[in-house]
């Protein structure tokens, strides 16, 4: 489901909340449903349920919480991109530990956002991710930048990607939106989305953050540069 990293005029991006405290889930619901542009279709209070909702409900977007009863969102994470790839999972949680933000984002996570985070934060999070973009707090990228650098395994891009699907996803990796990577690039927003939505089937991956964080442990992308 790669089809919400594209514009679609008049098409509410659709989530699901996971949260096993209710009165978290009835305030998030709340906020994002006061938006035209956001839909929660359903809601999740365990990891084990999030995986049921998210195969029934194929939302664009998940807000998925670390610390739940029985299945805990690494795992729910997890199991949800290997049957879903294109879903964007954000991460709204109250744990800032390195050791919970790298085995989300190895899991599949697009994003990775505090409780604390404001209103104006977590809904443009919500936008970025369904739009295939990052949406990392700029400490965690750049320790995120750190630890997978050191685990590159070299391997040629031209065989996965096309010199300009390369060229897209390096800049990408700069923090960059898709108006100022058209900009860089000298091509229209319109295309720049074109090649990441064909960047993210190439991959196989649903967002920004698992395209990039690919490229760099493949050696395709060098973190000195960013």
């Amino acid at each position: 489901m790669l089809e919400h990293t594209l514009d679609t005029p008049g098409r509410p991006i659709t989530l699901l909340l996971v949260d096993d405290h209710p009165v978290v889930r009835k305030g998030t619901r709340e906020l994002l449903e006061s938006e035209a542009d956001l839909r929660v279709v359903g809601e999740a209070g365990s990891g084990e349920e999030a995986i049921a909702r998210a195969r029934e409900l194929t939302p664009d977007v998940i807000l998925m919480d670390v610390s739940m009863p029985g299945m805990n969102g690494i795992d729910a994470t997890r199991a949800i991109k290997a049957i879903q790839p294109g879903v964007g999972v954000l991460v709204l949680t109250s744990y800032d530990d390195d050791a919970y933000v790298f085995a989300l984002l190895e899991a599949g996570a697009a994003g990775y956002l505090l409780k604390n985070a404001s209103e104006d934060d977590l809904l443009g999070a919500v936008r970025a991710v369904a739009a295939g973009e990052s949406a990392l707090h700029p400490s965690v990228a750049r320790k995120v930048l750190e630890r997978f650098s050191t685990h590159t395994t070299p391997t040629p891009p031209e065989d996965d990607l096309s010199p300009r699907e390369l060229e897209v996803l390096r800049v990408a990796a700069t923090g960059r939106t898709n108006k100022e990577i058209a900009r860089d690039l000298d091509i229209s927003p319109r295309t720049v989305q074109v090649h990441l939505a064909n960047i993210f089937s190439k991959l196989g991956v649903g967002s920004r953050t698992e395209a990039v964080l690919y490229g760099i442990k493949r050696g395709w992308i060098d973190p000195q540069s960013l």
